[in-house]
Formats: C-alpha cells, sequence, structure tokens
C-alpha cells in the first residue's frame, strides 16, 4: 500500500514567508507551487521549483483566483472564460520555471475558493479542465470528489483524489468553512490517525461524528497551517508504522 503525501508550497509574497518550506520538502513526495496569483512570485517559484527538482519532490501547479490580499480564500465573480485564462496563464508561469531548472510538472490542483468552486460547480471545472487539457494532457488532476473529477475523467485527464489531512469534512463530503468551528485541525496526533484511517480503511470521521467513505490517492498537509511540519512529519511516520509507503505522483 502506498499514497502520496503533499503540501502547499511557496505561498509566501515579495518579503513575506508563510510556512517552512524547506523543513516540509524533507518530509513530503509532493509539493504545490503557488503561481503568482493567490501566493507566489517570480523568485520565489524559481527557488521553489529548484529546491524540489534538488530533492526529487513532485511538482504541481496550484492555481488560484487573482486575490493576493486574501489568500485566495474569498468569493469572486469570474466568468468562465476569465477562470480558464487564468488558470493558462499560471499554468504557463510555473512552467517556464520548470524548463529553466530541468524539470517537469506532473499535477494540478487548484487552491482555495477555486478548488472548491471547481468540486461543485460545473462551470468552473469545465474552465480550469479546459486549461488543463489545453496546456498538457498528461498532467494529473488532483482534486477531492467531486465534479471537478468527473469533469477531469470525462475528458481524458488522470486524476488522483485528494485527503486533506488537517481540514474538518462535513457530512456531504464538503470541508468545514474556515470561519466554523472544527474547520482546521492542529492536533498532530489527530490528524495522523485520520490519515492513517483514511489510507488503510477509506473513511474519515466528519464534524458531526459519522464516518464518511473517501478515496485517497494523495494527503495534502496545508503549509500555513500552524505547526505545518509537526503534522506532515507525524502523517509520515504514522502512516510508515502502518506499511503505507509514501511515494509521489507518476
Amino acid at each position: 500500500m502506498h499514497v502520496d503525501l503533499v503540501a502547499d508550497l511557496g505561498e509566501g509574497f515579495g518579503a513575506y514567508r508563510v510556512g517552512d518550506d524547506a523543513a516540509l520538502l524533507d518530509i513530503v513526495s509532493s509539493a504545490n507551487i503557488a503561481c503568482g496569483f493567490h501566493a507566489g512570485d517570480p523568485r520565489l517559484m524559481e527557488e521553489t521549483v529548484a529546491a524540489c527538482a534538488r530533492r526529487g519532490i513532485g511538482i504541481g501547479a496550484h492555481p488560484g483566483f487573482p486575490d493576493l490580499v486574501g489568500f485566495g480564500r474569498r468569493a469572486m465573480e469570474l466568468t468562465a472564460d476569465e477562470v480558464r485564462t487564468d488558470v493558462l496563464y499560471q499554468l504557463g508561469a510555473l512552467s517556464a520555471f520548470t524548463t529553466a531548472c530541468g524539470t517537469r510538472m506532473r499535477h494540478v490542483t487548484p487552491h482555495g475558493r477555486l478548488g472548491n468552486l471547481a468540486m461543485s460547480e460545473r462551470p468552473y471545472a469545465e474552465a480550469v479542465v479546459d486549461a488543463v487539457a489545453a496546456f498538457d494532457r498528461s498532467l494529473t488532476m488532483v482534486t477531492q470528489g467531486g465534479v471537478l473529477a468527473e469533469t477531469a475523467r470525462k475528458a481524458g485527464l488522470p486524476v488522483a483524489i485528494l485527503m486533506l489531512a488537517d481540514r474538518g469534512y462535513r457530512d456531504d463530503g464538503t470541508l468545514v468553512p474556515r470561519r466554523d468551528p472544527g474547520a482546521v485541525i492542529t492536533d498532530p496526533a489527530e490528524v495522523a490517525a485520520r490519515v492513517v484511517r483514511a489510507v488503510t480503511g477509506g473513511v474519515v470521521r466528519t464534524v458531526t461524528g459519522h464516518d464518511l467513505p473517501i478515496a485517497c490517492d494523495t494527503v495534502l498537509v496545508h503549509g500555513d497551517t500552524p505547526g505545518a511540519v509537526d503534522l506532515a512529519r507525524g502523517i509520515r511516520g504514522a502512516l510508515r508504522e502502518a506499511g503505507v509507503d509514501i511515494v509521489g505522483m507518476p
């Protein structure tokens, strides 16, 4: 049994840094790299891509809404064509740095509000899929189960289902909004235990105490969650103890 372990990286901007990317890169097998819209800048993008290349970490694009102030987590009214071209633009930006660093992009996972909308609303899902399909059909679409996964499969794109290690789930499989209690789980032991259960047993406990069936090809640790390094280290150790190998996506 094996699973990918991924973290959102490169999410600073200019003089500001978010999370301990260097420490996380020693733990994870893949990275979602911010592409400049919700976070990231050219220097940070190049630095993060180069660090991944040196370590053999799988590189993925993490496109988001054009929302630096809100970190890509605010609602924005964009047309489907704006979403498509914004995603395509961000893929191109990250690709410039993977090419310059002698490596390649392996996957795409939409960030924040864009990812949530694409998971549940078809116009957003189709816009994201259209951008990825036009850019590189070999890229794996990484997302929770839902409309985006279905749309990507219908378009012939490879799909990997994402389990969010440190986020609370509602009974319908959507995430608990960040403004609500139970949205973010910060206890390393609790996070590690729920990830092992999801990977080996295919279920996750919701905020109401119900067991929700869940697929799990890759496990995400948010780089901006307090104590993210400890969470990732605990997850990796618990998975290894459970006989699960940490293997990056193809």
